[in-house]
This record gives C-alpha cells, structure tokens and sequence, in this order.
C-alpha cells in the first residue's frame, strides 16, 4: 500500500479535481479492499495540511483551491503573513492576512488560509480559515497582577499579540514582575483570550543567566539532555578501545596538530600536511568520528536529530550531544588516540584537489595550537609586548619550535586554496563581528571586534575544501545525503540591489546572468570605502539562504557545484549525516552511481533536510535574539552620550545607525528629523528631503546621541547630531504629491518597531 505522501503525489499527478474516496480508489488503481487504508492515509494528509475536506467527503489539493497552508508570522502590530507550503499559482512571496482575519491563530501555527482578492500582481490578501496545528502551547513573559488582583502574562515575544489570562491558584508562586513559562489551558476565541498557568518561574529579568535561560524557553531549544542521552554518551567511556583500530587507517606517525580558540574545550577538528616528491602538498583534514559513538536510531541520535544543532549564546553553549561525548572521546586531545574520518587531498601550486582519499582513521594530535600562537608565528605584523620587548611570535616559537616548517607549509597551501577560490568567484563578506566581554555574572563589561587572523582563515580555507571534496565524492556516488545548497538569488531582489548601487556610481554589469564573481569583483572595488559595509549588508539580505537538501543544488557563494558540510559532526546534525554516508559510499561493493537509495530513504533525507534547515534558523534567531538583548541592556547606563556610527538602514520612520565602536544599531525616527518633510524612496533604500533635496543613504557615516532606551522592545532611540561623512547627494527638488510626504513630527513614547 503506498505511504501518505505516495498518495499526496499521485493525487496531485493523477486527480483533477476534488475527488470523494471512491473516485481516489478508481483514479489510483487501488483495489477496494485497501478502502479503509486509504481513508487513513487522507485523514492523516488533511490533518498536516496538505489535503484539504470539502462538501460531499471530497479531497483535493489546497493550492488548486485558492487556499494556502503553511505557517502564520504575526506582525507586532496585528497584522500577518502565511508563508505557504507549495508555491501557489498567482501568489509570488507570501499571503497577507489583515488582523481581523487572523481568526485566532498565533505566531508560528500551522494554518490554512483563502485567498480573497488579489493586490499588486503576485501579491494576494486572504483569511485564516482553519488552524491545523498550534505552534507550541507554552510562552515565555512578564507576569503582572491586574487592579482586581488577577494574573496574566505579557508575551515577550511581540509577535504574541494576545496576553494570557492566570487565574488564582495557577500562578505558580509567581510574583508581578517575574519572567515566567506560561502553559495555555485554553485557547483564544472571538470573545476572549488565551487562559494559562505558570509552570516555570524564570525569575527577575535582570538577574544573571535569565536573559538566556528567557530566550532558550522562547524558542523551544531543548536545554537538559534526557537521562537516556546522557547515559549512552557516558557508556562510550573515556578511553579509544584498541580493537576499534582495526580496518582503520593508522595515522598516529604523522604530525597532527589542532588549532583553535584559548578558550575551547573540545577539538573536532585535527591537520596533517606534507610535501610531496613532486612538490605538491599532501593535506589531511581529520574529524572526530562521531558516528562511530551515536548509533542511527539510539537515544542520542534522536535527541541529536530533534535538536539539529549547537546554539550559541555569549555566556554558554546549549550543545547538540551531551559534553561527556563532546569534550571526551569525541575531542581531538594532544597525546591521545582518536578516531576520524579523515580526508586527504593531494593539492597542486594553483590550489588544485588533483586526487583525495577518504578513510575511517585513528591519529594521535601532537599539540593544541591556539589562533593566537599561530597567527604570532605566521604574521609579520604582530606587534611586541612590553615584556621585556619580546613578541608573541617569538615566545611562541620557543613553545612551538618544531612546528614552525608544518605552519608555514599549511600557510602556502591555505594562499594556493584562497587565490583558486577567489579567481572561480567566491564571495567573501568579512564583515566585522562583535565580541562580548563578560563579568562573573554574565553581564557585558565591554563590546569589541572579534578578531579574525591569519589562522581564523587558515583553518577555515581547509575546512572549505574537505567540505567540497566529500560534496563531489558523494555526487559521484549518488548516495541519499544532505548536500548544503546556497541558490542563485531572486532576479527581482538583483534589479532592486543594482537600483540602489547605480545611484552610488556602481553596477554589477550583468544583473539578466548573475554570478557570484560579480558580486566579488564589487566587493572589492568597494574595499575601503565609505558605503562598504552599507553595500555589503545590502548585499546578502539580496542572497538567498543557504540551507540543507538531499539534491546538489550547488552553493552560489563559494562557487562551487558542489558543497556538503562535513567538518562538525559534533555539534551540525547535517554532518553526521554525512559521515555516515562516506562510510557508505566506502564499504559498498558497487561502483561510483551505482548506489541507488530506496523511496523510503529519499523521503526521510528530505525531511532531516528541512527539519534541519527549520533547527538552524531557530538557533540563528535565537543567538541573534540574545546577542541584541545584551546589547541593549549594556547601553542603559549611556542614555545622553554621543557616538559614531553608519546608516544601515533606511525605511519609511527613520534610519538605522550601527554605533561603530560599540557594534550596537539603533534608529533614528523621521521624527527627530526636524529640518525638512523627507520621504522614502524604497528602491534606492534612502530619505530624500522634500524642500532642499538632502539624501541620507545608506553608508553614511554621523554622529548620534542616545536619547532613550526602550528595554521592552529591545531598540535604542538616536537621535541626529552630526554628519561626518556622508553618502549624499543634493538634488533638483522632486514634484512629491501631499499624500506622498512623511513629516517630521513630535517624537512619541513608542516609535515604530525595529527590522
């Protein structure tokens, strides 16, 4: 009997129209003693949403119906949109679902939405409908007591519109004030609001560790590792069984170093280099063999596949397998034995992979070399310290003497591999990052950059190419894997990125045929200019994202056909994916393509993918969440203080500015500024004064003072006082129409929200 999904495909291939069970039975060939099966199969389809019930018991696709399934994003101000499931005929993005016809459904639930009257060409408002699946049934908020003494909870995320009713006896202790997880008991109808109760009480917000515990609880991260995860891990034990040796690739002969941060405590990652006879260079990149410990389907696998990936937060890490596997067996420690996979790469002068091998080894790491070191001994430019004049450079020789003909060997291969990547088109951003400062509490003493030397890079360009060497072997192989796929972006967003960068005096020169070369050639011809940043940011918001999918798709910004992550297995669920394919690809007796996997196993890559790829926006949002709260709270104390920054953003209320220093963004509401009626001209992403023609684009660099703090909505308020450098223009003055024309105003308690 075919699975639900069997019968989604030869309905939508096969049936026409809506169809009773019948009429299913004649059109699929079934025979009728698979009646009641099938009924089961639909019932299952109709409740996920991807059938849909209609009068007389009949079934049929829902965007051959003018409706739409797929998950609601409530606006903080009421509104919302349906981003649909299958792409819809007519409907180009998502559906526009006005406030009062949201029907209850909250941020994040499964829905399905009709589609009512058509806008703009593409664009389509509809009504929510149905609700199929409630996106969680716990929230994160403030708990406060009303003037009659009963409870309720304010969402902290904004996108919940609707506060939760408490009543007596279900407040769980809590006291007005507190951070709280409320579970609903009832769910929000017309007439009245969700009801919950307390089960967790967070505690004071300003209290250390709640501020992440907050956003963990918010995002539905998994925290604690169930007592059948962490048993298992610790049954692996602490040693490498020698037996385990066996049919492995000895490589414990070979010089093996690890480099990484100061601050790591596990090392997934090992290299080996060597010259060759013929002057190439031999390169191994070794992983720790994480699926030589977590068995498909066993406790830790499954915790590990629900929870996709590490997650990141400035003060801890909520990692994917518990830290007795992650810092044990599965770390690459100086002067033990440990398993990988490692991938050898033969690599020419031009930065060439002319043949590679792969194979489950065992090698011993000869010492853990930090960034710092590396980069002293490898960087011409590394200052001196005042100790007694002598560089970082020179006291790290003294540690690491006998490496110092493996660095510079790694450091040619690393310059062979970047000159290839760049000349085939890679994108490269480096953008700066920030980097928090943390009291014992938790709390940010100081924001910096994040440094990025010489060895950050080097590591990075052998992790890349290993990555894309597996990607083709696995290609080749036609093994059911996850591939990481990056697509060329939308034409639309590319004509709207050319708009804006025409009116800078640049141009990507072929916008009908994009390719990533010409997006790196602007890059650089942008490097150390004024617009930079501004031009970069814009740059991949035009991107697609990148994500996980069981075809090779290619990735369009490194310029490769073919691309897979393979290089963290301990804590990206993709990669042990991966790991367990090669090991296929190797003990298979059939030849290259020849590797044909079943229907069952095609349909459960792809769903991994796209749980996947849901896993890493989620913990992307997360740290992203987390990183802006922290920020925010460390500009409290600076309210009437004035800072550098750049315009990074331009909308129809005001302007972003990123205080350079500080890495921390703020807006500048149309509000405050008082010196002409500016309106927004949305393709070239800038203000343009309506009496003397004055532009603020993107990129330019001001003065600005922080005049509020709103901590309830995590934004800083600016306000203008300066420009030092800017990318403006004076123009003719523009025949605005009234309606046209967003005035300066008095500045409000609330400004409209942030991006």
């Amino acid at each position: 009997m075919l699975s639900a999904e069997q019968v989604l495909s030869a309905i939508r291939a096969k049936v026409d129209h809506p169809s009773t069970v019948r009429e299913l039975l004649q059109r699929l060939r079934l025979p009728r003693e698979q009646r009641a099966t099938l009924r089961r199969r639909l019932a299952a389809l109709v409740e996920s949403g991807a059938l849909i019930k209609v009068r007389g018991n009949r079934y049929g696709v829902p965007e051959r119906m003018r409706l739409v399934t797929g998950a609601v994003h409530v606006h903080p101000r009421g509104f919302g949109f349906v981003t649909p499931d299958q792409s819809v005929d007519g409907l180009d993005g998502d559906l526009f679902i006005a406030g009062a016809n949201l029907n209850q459904a909250m941020h994040g639930d499964r829905v399905v939405a009709r589609v009512e009257h058509r806008k703009d060409p593409g664009r389509a408002e509809g009504r929510i409908i149905r609700i199929l699946e409630r996106a969680s049934d716990t929230l994160v908020g403030r708990f406060e007591i009303d003037e009659s003494g009963l409870g309720y909870v304010v969402p902290f995320d904004r996108r919940m519109v609707m506060d939760v009713h408490v009543p007596r006896g279900e407040t769980g202790g809590a006291e007005a004030g507190e951070m709280v997880m409320v579970q609903i008991t009832r769910w929000p109808s017309a007439t009245r609001s969700p009801v919950g109760r307390v089960v967790e009480v967070l505690g004071d917000i300003e209290s250390p560790g709640v501020d992440t515990q907050l956003i963990i609880r918010k995002h539905g991260i998994p925290d604690a590792h169930s007592p059948e995860a962490v048993r298992e891990a610790e049954t692996v034990g602490v040693t490498v069984d020698p037996r385990d040796f066996e049919e492995r690739q000895d490589f414990r002969a070979w010089r093996t170093v690890t480099i990484d941060g100061e601050t790591a405590r596990d090392f997934d990652d090992a290299i080996t280099v060597e010259r060759l006879a013929n002057g190439n260079v031999w390169l191994g990149v070794h992983i720790a063999d994480v699926s030589h410990y977590v068995a498909e389907g066993g406790a830790l696998d499954t915790a590990a596949l629900e929870r996709g990936t590490s997650v990141y937060f400035p003060e801890r890490a909520v990692h994917m397998f518990p830290e007795a596997l992650a810092t044990g067996l599965c770390s690459l420690n100086p002067h033990v034995d440990r398993l990988v996979q490692s991938c050898l790469m033969e690599i020419d002068r031009h930065g060439a992979v002319l043949r590679y091998e792969l194979h489950d080894g065992v090698v011993h790491s000869d010492a853990r070399l930090t960034y710092t070191e590396v980069n002293a001994i490898l960087d011409p430019e590394t200052e001196r310290t005042v100790d007694n004049d002598v560089s970082a450079e020179e006291r790290a020789s003294s540690r690491h003497t006998g490496f110092l003909p493996m660095l510079e060997l790694m450091a040619e291969v690393f310059q062979a591999l970047n000159r290839r990547r760049r000349r085939r088109g890679s994108i490269d951003f480096d953008l700066p990052a920030a980097k928090f400062l943390l009291d014992d509490a938790g709390r940010v003493e100081a924001i910096v950059a994040a440094e990025r030397n010489v060895a950050h890079r080097l590591i990075e360009e052998f992790m890349l190419v290993a990555n894309e060497t597996v990607a083709t072997h696995l290609e080749e192989h036609g093994v059911a894997t996850l591939f990481r796929v990056h697509e060329s972006p939308d034409p639309k967003k590319v004509e709207e990125f050319e708009d804006f960068i025409t009116s800078l005096g640049y141009s990507l020169g072929a916008v009908a045929e994009v390719t990533p070369a010409l997006f790196q050639k602007l890059l650089h011809r942008l490097r150390d200019r004024t617009e930079a940043r501004a031009v970069a940011f814009l740059m991949l918001r035009t991107m697609q994202q990148a994500r996980y999918d069981p075809s090779n798709l290619g990735h369009f910004g490194l310029a490769t056909p073919s691309y897979a992550h393979f290089t963290s297995p301990i804590r990206r669920y993709p990669d042990l994916v991966v790991h367990r394919a090669v090991r296929q690809t190797r003990h298979a007796a059939l030849p290259p393509g020849k590797l044909r996997p079943s229907p069952e196993q095609l349909l459960a890559i792809d769903k991994m993918a796209h749980h996947t790829s849901q896993m890493e926006r989620r913990a992307e949002a997360a740290e992203r969440e987390c990183v802006q709260w922290k920020k925010v709270r460390f500009m409290a104390d600076k309210v009437g203080d004035e800072f550098t920054g750049w315009v990074t953003g331009v909308t129809a209320f005001g302007l972003f500015v990123e205080l350079i220093e500080q890495f921390v963004e703020g807006l500048v509401h149309i509000s405050s500024m008082a010196d002409d009626y500016y309106r927004f001209v949305e393709r070239q992403h800038e203000l343009r004064g309506e009496n003397f023609g004055t532009v603020y684009k993107l990129g330019a660099r001001v003065r600005v003072q922080l005049v509020r703090v709103d901590r309830e909505h995590r934004q800083l308020e600016l306000a203008l006082t300066e420009v030092l450098e800017r990318v403006r223009e004076t123009a003719p003055r523009l025949p605005f129409s009234p309606r046209s024309r967003v005035k300066g105003r008095p500045r409000s308690a609330k400004g409209p929200s942030a991006r």
